[in-house]
């Protein structure tokens, strides 16, 4: 096991130290905004991107720290007070990395979780990803990553990470559960679910053309619910988890 440091100073927040947080925190799109964009759970870990300007977070209690996320090499804000003493030193990060065949063992797991997940009281929030509010590829890390795989953050950068699966919205039987749907339009991929099986996949949709949290909806051209409907016209394609993520910046 690893032997953790010394916590989180304003001094020892260097550019390029690296922390492990004891605290789960919101992650932010800029040093100023409130726009959410991930979430990162107790027991991840960060690398300071840049030092700020010490003297002003001394007298400012409005300060953020510029970190990369080491699991999923994802780049946000955080609020330096959420972490204060909260996050201690670590050494370099080392991506624990699955062969495709143990990911596909641990996909009863990955959906046994999504199963009690869902019965959770929850609703769609962006740039959720720790629960029991998610956002669409919130969820999808968060299932996989309890079961130590990680996967990136956006659901385009899923849609690149996987290994692509030919499928029609009439024609979806080389899927298996586990695999992931990919919905958009024809320039982007902008909304990301997992394949349960017998045609059902599980997703947190938002509540225009959506269910407001986590749910599960049909591939069936004949079922008449609006949102399986919705959801069926924006199918761009599918794919297959068979790597994990090591931890770089993906575009």
């Amino acid at each position: 096991m690893m032997t953790l440091g010394v916590p989180i100073t304003i001094e020892k927040t260097l550019s390029g130290s690296c922390w492990q947080l004891n605290v789960s925190v919101n992650g932010y799109q800029d040093s100023t905004s409130a726009d959410l964009v991930t979430q990162a759970v107790v027991g991840r870990s960060f690398e300071v991107i840049d030092a700020f300007p010490k003297e002003s977070c001394r007298t400012n209690e409005f300060c953020r720290l510029n970190v990369r996320l080491l699991e999923d090499g994802y780049q946000c804000w955080i609020d330096f007070s959420e972490v204060i003493g909260r996050a201690f030193e670590r050494g370099p990060w080392q991506p624990q990395l699955f062969t495709k065949d143990q990911i596909q063992m641990k996909i009863p797991d990955i959906l046994s979780w999504l199963q009690k997940t869902q019965t959770h009281e929850n609703h769609y929030l962006w740039g959720g990803a720790i629960g029991p509010d998610f956002d669409c590829s919130g969820l999808v890390q968060a299932a996989f990553a309890s079961q130590n795989i990680w996967l990136p953050r956006d659901a385009y950068q899923q849609e690149r990470f996987c290994e692509m699966i030919e499928i029609s919205s009439t024609n979806y039987q080389q899927l298996i559960p586990g695999d992931l749907l990919f919905f958009g339009n024809f320039q982007r991929c902008t909304h990301v679910a997992i394949y349960m099986g017998e045609g059902m996949y599980c997703h947190s949709s938002g509540s225009i053309n959506g269910r407001n949290g986590i749910g599960c909806d049909s591939l069936q051209v004949s079922d008449n619910n609006s949102i399986a409907s919705y959801y069926l016209s924006q199918l761009r394609g599918a794919g297959r988890v068979i790597c994990c993520h090591d931890g770089r910046t993906l575009p």
